[in-house]
């Protein structure tokens, strides 16, 4: 398996102090390519880890899975004649039909398309109904969710250029926390490590995010039936509107003891 972090020299300038040169953790960025069958259906870059869990969310979030069972197998597979783990090859259960390369899946806000069209298209294609999820939340367990968050990422302490997911309960127990350079990679990675252990959908459960709440975020979320998305920055307006349409809840800007709710408000308790 490769390396999360990597250490190299660097020139650090400080006011009124002399230049020193030190040792620094970066976290490693190396591309992976899926293949299904042995052709190539994408790439993507990430931080290594976790993989199979990556490729299984991913195929998840572009609905062309939808359980343990239409994963027949994955390794990684020599590329060149060398194993450097930066491919994984799929191989879809009988009957699984195969998914097209990731340039023809529908594209999202990152393409500009039409944000009425893209939320159609994700409502048509979702396998779980988040709306009728009737988990509620206290409001003081989402507060304490970014700092759970925090404390499990381990890799950040390191390098402070990782973004986390991490799946917590109703209760804010914290399930699964994966981190990745790609904050999308990061949920897939969390997604991919609950569909290898047959607990799709993830009723009852809230996604937590560093960073922003984009629309492929949200996306993500619907198509694992996560009913709760909390960020600790802004959503985009897509992002928000897609949540509204879904029934999941939307929280943004969750930091000390404030949030903003863009959608499913209903959903915390008074």
């Amino acid at each position: 398996m490769g390396r999360i972090t990597v250490r190299r020299p660097v020139l650090r300038l400080r006011a009124g102090r002399a230049p020193d040169r030190r040792p620094d953790a970066l976290a490693v960025e190396e591309p992976l390519e899926i293949r299904i069958g042995g052709r190539p259906l994408t790439v993507t870059m990430r931080t290594p880890g976790d993989d199979f869990d990556l490729v299984a969310g991913f195929l998840s979030a572009e609905g062309a899975i939808g359980g343990p069972a239409d994963l027949a197998a994955m390794r990684h597979c020599a590329d060149g004649g060398e194993n450097t783990y930066n491919v994984v090859d799929v191989r879809l259960a009988e009957g699984v039909p195969e998914p097209v390369p990731a340039r023809a899946f529908p594209v999202t806000s990152a393409c500009g398309v039409c944000g009425t069209e893209s939320i159609e298209a994700l409502r048509r294609r979702a396998r779980f109904d988040v709306g009728a999820d009737p988990v509620r939340l206290d409001p003081r367990t989402v507060i304490g969710l970014p700092g759970a968050l925090r404390a499990a990422q381990r890799a950040f302490d390191r390098t402070g250029g990782l973004h986390a997911a991490g799946l917590f309960d109703g209760t804010g127990r914290a399930l699964a926390v994966r981190e990745d350079v790609g904050r999308h990679n990061a949920v897939d990675k969390v997604v991919g490590w609950a569909l290898r252990e047959d607990r799709l959908p993830l009723a009852g459960t809230v996604l937590m995010v560093s960073g922003r709440a984009s629309f492929e975020l949200v996306q993500k979320a619907v198509q694992a039936g996560v009913p709760v998305l909390a960020a600790v920055s802004a959503p985009s307006s897509l992002a928000a509107e897609l949540a509204e349409a879904a029934g999941l809840t939307l929280i943004g800007f969750l930091r000390g003891d404030s949030m903003n709710v863009y959608a499913g408000a209903h959903r915390l308790l008074a």
